[in-house]
């Protein structure tokens, strides 16, 4: 990814409703020209204004102008904002105004963002979006919107970002605070950003009204004071910024996008002491585990005993309780998809109803462990779309799971799913580390990646025919994270589509005689099996015959192909796939040539690929093995992870020749 961009922006200026022909005639970017749209200019002032109605309130203004330059490039024609609410407090979306603008017969027309464009749902208690979408947006359009937040919440400043999917031709960005607030700044991203800093004068207009009584009645008098100020203000001014481009095995891109976060740390106003809002991680904790919808919750015992009791009372071993209890928990309360680590209607009513929350869920499992004497506490995740929480904010974590202590053993567990066990969580909460809260509100980090490999081993059966059509019989054994993604898949889809899926997977093979077993035992490894068919698997010229021994099962692509990845590369968990085919050749062919064995391996044992054909006489066999060893390759390694799978890629193209007797 290259970074060279400039700090300053042209003089050119962003008037709204002033676009130019230039621009719509502009058909591609000249920084990056595979960008599918383009931010013409992005505009944001956050400050902080006094109501004497209201009090202090956070106001942001947004002014976007975006160039389309393909069909992919439509999606940014919608846009989504999310608004914070809290009991009666609330943000406000205001002075929403946008055009859509095309060039036709050489002439700009206009198309305006109309009320019927504009939607707003309640994605739960403390969150609001307003959406909305552009009118009339097609290749070659540019979209220009501007709107105002209003918001009641002044120390919850929104993150600037200054790195977006898109390139950025013209980035202004400005934050403007009274002298009485201090902010602590937080920085994340690869590009170096820093404001120019000013101090201006500020005003703050004060009425006073008084009432007086005379004989010639009440009158009403208004007076007017003032109070002057200082404030201080951070100006970025950037162009060109490159976009920041995603590539496969990444946990959230968020995490590595250059932005910068503002915290309120503290409030020293006239005449009044400091006041300290910057928090710790165990201010955070201590906030979250003393709220009567996550602590109070763990000690409710009454609703489960009678059940617990009738549960465990043919054991003592607090291993096995955990078990029973775990798979209790998994069989009796239904996720119903909502994350948060704060119950909704409570662990009572999740319960009794038999569906509940992420927290209700396994805040409930931590609960009854206890109860059965195990050693168990919750643990703070934030789920791989949520991020990484880089710093202290309750925000950070948006989900809760339970890990059992006991007998010198770790166990960490997920009730939402009833496929997940024991140290196999879902692949939504494979992020990093979480946050254990032991007795007493404290905290401690916790890796939550699996150190255990992930099986899938294929064996395979298979005869070519002299026209080089492949029948054959296959069974693949999954463990772990491969099981419980293939019994997710599997259980919770129709099965003839999930068929279907299947052979379009591999390229069109017809499949029959299909079986699963241990789809639902997950003490065991899950097995599919089935025969298939598939044409046209060699390349007949002449006498002789040419064909990968892997037939529809190789790479084709190196999925890392940026030149430089300054983020880790997150496969999630370690793994292996494993493959073992026996080859019949036709009759009537000999063996002219087998692709030679090869081992190549990533550095610090980060992964092998070994790769083995043999043959004799009509039967060929092939034994190939791709270990990853690491959740998580560092950036450092990009370039040799990249050369992996290009050898690998490299490797698995070679091809089996035979020639006719």
């Amino acid at each position: 990814m290259g970074l060279s961009f400039a700090l300053s922006v042209s003089a050119q200026d962003y008037d709204f409703g002033d676009v130019s022909k230039e621009e719509l005639q502009e058909t591609f970017n000249s920084i990056d020209s595979s960008a599918h749209a383009c931010y013409l200019y992005k505009y944001r002032r956050t400050h902080i204004e006094y109501n004497q109605a209201t009090g202090f309130q956070l106001i942001t203004e947004v002014h976007d102008r975006v160039k389309i330059y393909d069909k992919e490039g439509l999606d940014f024609a919608t846009k989504a904002l999310r608004l914070y609410k809290d009991g009666s407090d609330e943000e406000s979306l205001v002075g929403l105004k946008g055009y859509t603008y095309n060039l036709e017969n050489d002439k700009i027309t206009e198309d305006k963002l109309k009320k019927d464009g504009v939607f707003k749902t309640e994605l739960s208690r403390y969150r609001n979006e307003k959406k909305f979408t552009m009118p009339n947006v097609k290749t070659g359009s540019i979209i220009e919107y501007k709107y105002q937040i209003n918001s009641p919440f002044i120390t919850k400043v929104d993150e600037f970002v200054f790195q977006h999917d898109i390139p950025v031709k013209t980035l202004v960005a400005i934050f403007e605070t009274p002298e009485y607030f201090n902010f602590k700044v937080n920085t994340k991203g690869y590009i170096p950003i820093s404001p120019k800093k000013s101090v201006k004068s500020g005003k703050i207009l004060f009425t006073d009204k008084t009432r007086s009584s005379s004989v010639y009645g009440a009158q009403t008098k208004f007076s007017n004071s003032n109070i002057n100020f200082k404030k201080n203000v951070d100006e970025f001014n950037l162009s060109d910024v490159p976009a920041l481009k995603a590539e496969p095995y990444v946990n959230s891109i968020d995490n590595y996008r250059s932005s910068l976060n503002y915290e309120l740390s503290f409030t020293r106003f006239p005449n009044a002491a400091t006041k300290n809002y910057s928090t710790t991680w165990e201010d955070v904790i201590k906030t979250i585990y003393r709220s009567s919808s996550f602590g109070d919750e763990l000690d409710k015992t009454s609703y489960f005993k009678d059940d617990i009791d009738a549960l465990i009372g043919t054991t003592s071993d607090p291993i096995k309780r955990a078990g029973m209890i775990y798979q209790f928990v998994k069989s009796k309360i239904k996720w119903n998809g909502y994350y948060g680590y704060y119950v909704n209607d409570g662990v009572k009513k999740a319960y009794k109803d038999h569906v509940g929350n992420v927290a209700e869920i396994n805040l409930m499992l931590t609960a009854m462990l206890n109860y059965a004497g195990v050693k168990a506490y919750p643990v703070l995740v934030s789920t791989r779309q949520n991020g990484i929480p880089l710093f202290p904010t309750r925000e950070g974590y948006n989900y809760v799971i339970t890990y059992v202590k006991e007998n010198g053993q770790g166990f960490l567990l997920d009730a939402t799913s009833q496929y997940c066990s024991a140290n196999v969580l879902p692949y939504r909460v494979l992020n990093w580390q979480g946050r254990v809260i032991t007795e007493h509100g404290n905290s401690q980090l916790l890796d939550l990646y699996p150190k255990e490999l992930s099986m899938s081993s294929v064996s395979m059966m298979v005869d070519i025919d002299d026209e080089g059509m492949l029948t054959g019989v296959l069974r693949d054994f999954k463990t772990n994270h491969k099981a419980l993604s293939y019994r997710i898949n599997y259980n919770e889809s129709n099965k003839d589509e999930f068929l279907e899926q299947l052979e379009n997977k591999y390229k069109g093979i017809e499949i029959s005689d299909f079986e699963v077993k241990n789809e639902n035992d997950l003490s065991k490894p899950v097995i599919e099996s089935y025969k298939f068919v598939k044409e046209s698997q060699a390349d007949i010229i002449g006498d002789k015959m040419y064909f990968s021994p892997l037939f529809f099962f190789k790479v084709d692509e190196n999925p890392f192909k940026l030149n430089r990845r300054e983020y880790p590369v997150d496969f999630g968990y370690p793994s292996e796939t494993a493959y073992r085919i026996n080859i019949n050749i036709p009759e009537g062919y000999k063996i002219e040539e087998l692709p030679e064995s090869g081992v190549f391996a990533l550095p610090d044992n980060l992964g092998t690929f070994k790769y083995n054909v043999s043959g004799i006489g009509s039967k060929i066999q092939v034994l190939i093995s791709t270990k990853i060893n690491s959740p998580i390759i560092s950036p450092l390694y990009y370039d040799d992870l990249k050369m992996y799978f290009s050898q690998l890629v490299e490797k698995e193209a070679e091809q089996i020749v035979l020639t006719k007797v």
